[in-house]
């Protein structure tokens, strides 16, 4: 049995980045194949970022895995033995959400050597990043998963992107100071592009798991 751990870092359960996510866990478990699919709500949960306790480095006792305890570990510890990983979170401030970026400190500061300045996992694995913004795919502040890509990229393998652009923000304009926006025009680049963002979401957790499953 494969596994694929989807980590979902947005506030809202219901909206763009659930959406895109639930996708990926549809076309993954749609294979047919020997996969399990499990998504874990980081909004749901209490937890620190890197605490800076180095117990992950102590000579002779190294972890690739955070040995702070708190809401978090069972999620890190499923990370480290799992065989996909599917990260989403919406663009806020030109980056991940507060909770993803806090996430990552505590997935990737273990895999850092100061020795040599290394990133090494506890084993490598397919990714996919995706991401969900208001901005348009020629205007936009995104920053994304920064730094943390590199980390990713460096300890788990090259991950494959996907970026749902110019989502909607609430579902009712009206009843926002929210003038900046045109909700018709909002609207009508929705009705073009969301079924193809979900499509490709779908598309990309098929791929996960026929690339898992390649190797059983």
């Amino acid at each position: 049995m494969k596994k694929i751990i989807i980590i979902d870092g947005g506030p809202r359960k219901t909206f763009n980045t659930a959406a895109m996510l639930q996708k990926v866990a549809e076309g993954a478990a749609s294979t047919g194949e020997d996969v399990e699919v499990k998504t874990v709500r980081l909004y749901d949960m209490e937890y620190k970022g890197c605490v800076s306790c180095m117990a992950c480095k102590l000579a002779g006792r190294v972890s690739h895995v955070c040995r702070f305890r708190d809401g978090l570990t069972p999620v890190l510890e499923e990370i480290a033995t799992a065989d996909g990983l599917v990260l989403g979170s919406p663009n806020y401030f030109g980056e991940v959400t507060g909770q993803m970026r806090t996430m990552l400190e505590r997935l990737a500061f273990p895999w850092l050597s100061y020795n040599d300045y290394s990133l090494t996992a506890e084993r490598r694995m397919p990714v996919l990043l995706v991401e969900t913004q208001n901005g348009t795919e020629e205007n936009n502040n995104c920053n994304g998963y920064g730094s943390m890509e590199h980390c990713i990229t460096q300890a788990l393998g090259e991950p494959e992107r996907l970026t749902a652009y110019n989502t909607y923000q609430v579902r009712d304009y009206s009843r926002y100071e929210l003038k900046g926006f045109s909700e018709e025009a909002k609207r009508a680049y929705r009705d073009s592009h969301w079924e193809h963002d979900l499509q490709s979401a779908y598309d990309a957790g098929r791929r996960m798991a026929a690339r898992l499953c390649q190797t059983l």
